[in-house]
């Protein structure tokens, strides 16, 4: 509830600190748009007037935000990634241990468990107009090495 009301209440600082940013005059005739005293007040009174509520605004902004952070961290409490993964339920004695296949399943390197042998594709050149072809010249088979 607590969060709810200063978070009104920061929204309400923002606008009006916005809406005094923007009432003041501009010192430095930016897009030829700064003119003379035509305000509700003189220039120097406007001008300080306008000056300490930006200050307080200004400084009520922060200081809300601050305490946003605060209470809303307390809030959550001292729970890290760490509590919610719940890591101390893992056994490190099964981890980095090869995957076990399911049962019934030939295992690689069993005796009686040769693998298939892979074959390649028949290889095709393919020709815009004679279309799909089987290649002619086929790669030489690899020569068992001498010994």
């Amino acid at each position: 509830m607590l969060l709810t009301i200063l978070l009104v209440i920061e929204i309400l600082v923002s606008l009006a600190l916005v809406g005094v940013v923007l009432l003041q005059r501009s010192e430095g005739g930016a897009l030829g748009m700064g003119g003379g005293p035509s305000g509700f007040m003189t220039a120097r009174g406007a001008g300080d007037l306008l000056t300490r509520v930006t200050w307080i605004l200004g400084a009520l902004f922060f200081v809300i935000a601050l305490t946003l952070t605060i209470l809303a961290g307390r809030e959550r409490g001292a729970s890290s990634v760490v509590d919610r993964l719940k890591v101390n339920a893992i056994d490190p004695t099964t981890l980095n241990q090869p995957a076990q296949p399911p049962a019934g399943t030939a295992q690689p390197g069993a005796p009686g468990s040769a693998p298939a042998p892979l074959t390649a594709p028949t290889p095709t050149v393919r020709n815009p107009f004679l279309g799909d072809a089987p290649a002619t010249t086929a790669p030489a088979a690899p020569q068992p090495a001498p010994q």
